[in-house]
């Protein structure tokens, strides 16, 4: 037996198929940015932006990482975490060798 109503099926269905006509219209646009005539630098930062959008959508319809809110954020919190801790310590060390 199924457990999805007729309805939650159509929800989703619409979903996917928003998702997919936004994902057709970024790639339409990325390669409407290569015919442009723009400095390399502008080409390609509107490129990295329309691809970020890109994953964002795959990653949070595709995925289902869009319902994982706070796994995502305590995720990130921890990653920032590592980092001060790497880039400080050495830092750290590197001052007290210096004896500033």
């Amino acid at each position: 037996m199924s457990e999805y109503t007729p309805e939650e099926i159509h929800h989703h269905v619409k979903t996917y198929v928003m998702v997919f006509v936004a994902l057709a219209a970024l790639t339409i646009i990325t390669v409407s940015i290569s015919y442009l005539d723009l400095g390399v630098l502008p080409a390609v930062t509107l490129a990295l932006i329309v691809a970020s959008i890109k994953g964002s959508l795959v990653a949070c319809y595709f995925m289902h990482l869009i319902s994982e809110k706070v796994t995502i954020y305590w995720t990130l919190l921890v990653t920032l975490a590592f980092f001060l801790v790497l880039m400080f310590v050495p830092l750290s060390t590197m001052l007290v060798q210096a004896k500033v």
